[in-house]
């Protein structure tokens, strides 16, 4: 009897103990999981966090757009983007901005007067753009209607005047919006658009959210149809933020194996949260000089400091290689090998050289 009061003492203690692990371990499961999500909704690169359609959802694209922070940046950022454009004011300019996200850099291009088309990969973004493109027709109308109000009380012998204007005059957004990830090219017509600019979305490219992504395959996607949709003579400045010096040199790289110039300007280089990268990219080759002359310091404002790197187009200044054109309709040996090699820097599937290719074939079996 003694030995069985024992073991059901030992039995009892035991089961007591292991409730009050139990409930010792789901306070501290708790704990972790209020410490951990605002850990990840603060974090400094939303990159890691998975796709960007993901992460920019409702909430935080609500977040996004009411943030007045987050609006003043978007609108330095964009103004400066535009100032490395160099676009002539004097006359509207069809730009393409790339991660339009809410429109909050598409609204500083209209007030510039140029018209725009947006694309993105988040949904919830660009309900936000609607829903301003939308505020800002309905107050249109509100100020004309009142305009043509305070006209008619002041010139009521000139009704016959203003039966010409109506409400539907009323200038709309210049803005037009598209869902379209970039990483898997730009599906516009060749030759379509004056200039690009990107504000904080060239960075997405660099991270791969599934097995199937490869960024450097999907940052030559980009590059490939941006250079082709941009018409000649054209410029694109893309504000980005790498996370280390590899993704700058990555994306400068690729931007020089499709065809363009340019090369990095990095305004505030020795300041760590002020810090901004500009890919600035062309066609022509004689902008690189003026490009490394030019201090981007806008008239009537403060010194800026200005860094341009021009590691990203290496070799640029020999001469182009005058390509092997075909000889009476025959495609000569040098002209397959030249064809095979601009194909491979396109990172495209090519067959390996050997001692077949180019090689005449006879006439007849």
């Amino acid at each position: 009897k003694t030995k069985g009061k024992r073991l059901i003492n030992r039995v009892t203690s035991l089961i007591s103990r292991l409730e009050t692990l139990d409930s010792f371990l789901g306070f501290l499961l708790s704990s972790c999981e209020h410490i951990r999500t605002p850990f990840i909704n603060t974090m400094s690169r939303p990159e890691l966090t998975g796709h960007a359609s993901l992460f920019y959802n409702e909430k935080e694209a609500r977040k996004y757009d009411s943030s007045s922070r987050m609006i003043g940046v978007q609108r330095e950022i964009t103004e400066r983007a535009i100032e490395l454009l160099r676009l002539d004011d004097s006359k509207p300019a069809f730009v393409l901005d790339v991660g339009c996200g809410s429109g909050l850099s598409g609204q500083v291009l209209e007030e510039r007067g140029h018209v725009w088309v947006g694309c993105d990969v988040s949904r919830d973004m660009l309900t936000m753009a609607k829903e301003r493109v939308d505020r800002q027709r309905e107050d249109a109308k509100a100020g004309l209607e009142k305009k043509q109000n305070a006209e008619m009380n002041i010139m009521e012998q000139d009704n016959s005047d203003d039966e010409g204007s109506s409400v539907s005059d009323v200038e709309v957004s210049s803005g037009d919006l598209m869902h379209h990830d970039m990483g898997t090219g730009l599906p516009f017509r060749p030759a379509s658009f004056d200039a690009c600019i990107s504000i904080s979305a060239l960075q997405w490219l660099c991270y791969s959210n599934s097995a199937h992504q490869n960024p450097k395959r999907r940052l030559m996607r980009f590059f490939s149809s941006l250079y082709t949709v941009m018409k000649r003579g054209g410029r694109a400045v893309l504000q980005f933020y790498p996370e280390t010096a590899e993704q700058a040199v990555l994306i400068s790289e690729t931007a020089t194996k499709v065809g363009f110039t340019g090369g990095v300007v990095v305004d505030y280089p020795n300041s760590a949260k002020a810090k901004k990268h500009y890919l600035v990219l062309g066609f022509d080759r004689n902008n690189q000089a003026k490009q490394r002359g030019h201090t981007g310091t806008p008239a009537g404002s403060a010194a800026r400091q200005v860094t341009v790197s021009g590691t990203a187009i290496p070799g640029r200044d020999r001469k182009k290689q005058v390509p092997v054109r075909k000889i009476k309709g025959t495609k000569t040996k040098e002209w397959i090998l030249q064809k095979k090699d601009s194909q491979r820097k396109k990172d495209k599937d090519v067959r390996p050289d050997s001692k077949y290719t180019g090689r005449k074939r006879p006439t007849k079996f």
